[in-house]
């Protein structure tokens, strides 16, 4: 192990050489099941050869050229983009949180642009939008915010799922110019809103009362997770702008801000850009990694394997009071827990199955789209050991 990569994360006790579909191999050649996909990264699995062959013949021909110029590959991926979202344009970036920076950026712009001096956003509790000192600002986790202050002004938060508290921000100010909220928040716990249809049209109908921006992050929700190629398609509801990332690029760092209508014409040259953004390999990887998905049918899959994990865990954990709910959308799992389970990552790992836990409580499964219900069968069978024991040791402990 390195001394030399800076400690900025707490790894576990595992390196990975080889990948392929949903399994993992480390190091010493134990196999592993990934229900994370590098969170919510490998949608394809892992050595796609679809998707590795079109990288591969992608980095032979031209890596990199910057956005003083046209290219094709971006083109493309923006044309696919704006065809399967209903949106207009497409900012490239490298990441979720230049996504979701992009958004913040357009925002404000368009305020000024207005008049508005010192525009406000409204941003939900336990969202998470980023790390960069914006979208920290932004995301409702004090614990990831504590020593980065102070942070950037601006944000007006309120309670997930909870349009009156909504309402009466904008009955108490006018310098409100956007909303940002996550359809499902990940990092929150797989929070679903109780009516995803009924919450968005609200939203966007306080949106419309007040000439706000409508902006959504679907950086973790986003390419198929739920089972429509955007989780708001869920809804009868378009934004003015979204932010992707993660599951785009299939492992190649991709990121995109995409916007409607008015919000598509506010940014200009000289206003907002990338180095990185849009280069010829990362957008082709993300115009595979979209090729793949429709040609496999994989939101369809996302959204059958989802309901087949939510239903066998259901089963698995029926009548186990620790249990408090089993959320999902699609393929974003989300097992609440009545007590702090943090080392069930670990032990997951000893039995081989790669998990998450989120809001200090909750399991997050996130696992590739291309998983079939014998994998699926596997997980859930994994999985269940694990928290039985873990359940069985807690009350010993007690």
């Amino acid at each position: 192990m390195s001394q030399h990569v800076m400690n900025t994360y707490s790894r576990l006790p595992v390196t990975f050489v080889k990948g392929e579909g949903v399994w993992l191999w480390d190091d010493k050649g134990e196999k592993y099941l990934d229900a994370l996909s590098g969170i919510a990264v490998t949608g394809l699995g892992h050595s796609h050869p679809d998707f590795v062959k079109a990288i591969s013949e992608q980095a032979a021909t031209l890596m990199h050229v910057s956005n003083l110029y046209h290219i094709v590959e971006q083109e493309a991926l923006a044309d696919k983009l704006a065809e399967i979202s209903g949106m207009d344009s497409v900012f490239f970036c490298n990441s979720g949180c230049e996504a979701n920076e992009a958004q913040i950026k357009l925002a404000r712009l368009y305020a000024h642009n207005k008049g508005i001096e010192n525009p406000e956003i409204i941003v939900m509790e336990q969202s998470f939008h980023g790390r960069t000192l914006a979208t920290l600002s932004a995301t409702g986790s004090r614990k990831a915010q504590a020593g980065f202050e102070p942070l950037v002004s601006g944000f007006v938060r309120v309670p997930f799922d909870d349009v009156d508290a909504v309402k009466q921000v904008a009955a108490r100010k006018n310098n409100v110019i956007a909303i940002l909220v996550e359809p499902v928040q990940g990092e929150g716990g797989i929070q679903v809103p109780a009516d995803m249809n009924g919450y968005m049209n609200a939203l966007r109908q306080i949106c419309d009362d007040n000439e706000w921006l409508l902006m959504i992050d679907e950086v973790q929700s986003g390419i198929a997770r739920t089972g429509t190629w955007f989780a708001f398609q869920h809804t009868d509801v378009m934004p003015d702008t979204m932010a992707l990332a993660k599951g785009l690029g299939s492992g190649v760092p991709i990121g995109a801000c995409l916007a409607k209508g008015v919000a598509a014409e506010v940014l200009k040259p000289g206003k907002h850009g990338s180095t990185f953004g849009g280069n010829p390999f990362a957008t082709k990887a993300g115009s595979t990694t979209l090729a793949i998905i429709e040609k496999q049918k994989l939101r369809e899959n996302a959204q059958a394997m989802g309901d087949f994990i939510h239903q066998q865990l259901a089963a698995a954990f029926e009548g186990n009071d620790a249990i408090v709910n089993i959320r999902h959308a699609g393929l974003m799992i989300g097992v609440e827990l009545d007590r702090p389970c943090a080392e069930l990552v670990k032990l997951a790992l000893d039995n081989k199955l790669l998990i998450n836990v989120t809001a200090d409580k909750v399991i997050r499964l996130l696992p590739p789209l291309v998983i079939n219900q014998e994998e699926a069968q596997e997980l859930v069978n994994r999985l269940a050991t694990v928290v039985e024991h873990f359940i069985k040791s807690s009350l010993k402990a007690a």
